[in-house]
């Protein structure tokens, strides 16, 4: 079963059961922590790889608990040219729209940033 958020605030999330306080992917067969991007605040194709070797049918991005990460529109074209549905929010609203995705049956995948 994919794995679920049970709480998320700055710095930290709480995924079943575990707490993380390094940056996210969470796959259907389980979580990867420390996720690092080639620049900090914005968001770059190949800083999705971990992610997209899940072959998601949904990405939800997370930028954080203010939104400062940064998703070039290029980076999202090239997902959605690849068939993949893109969803960006902040990680305050994105941790609740991943779950309910999961709920729904669909195979999600979310790279979330925690902080700023």
């Amino acid at each position: 079963m994919a794995p679920r958020v049970q709480a998320y605030s700055f710095g930290e999330i709480t995924i079943d059961g575990r707490r993380y306080t390094s940056d996210v992917i969470i796959r259907p067969d389980g979580v990867l922590d420390g996720w690092w991007r080639k620049e900090g605040h914005k968001l770059h194709y190949e800083d999705l790889d971990k992610a997209l070797e899940a072959e998601p049918e949904v990405l939800v991005i997370g930028t954080g608990y203010s939104g400062l990460m940064k998703v070039p529109e290029e980076v999202r074209r090239k997902l959605e040219e690849e068939g993949i549905e893109v969803i960006i929010q902040d990680t305050r609203k994105a941790w609740k729209t991943y779950n309910e995705l999961v709920e729904k049956g669909r195979r999600v995948v979310a790279a979330f940033h925690l902080t700023c």
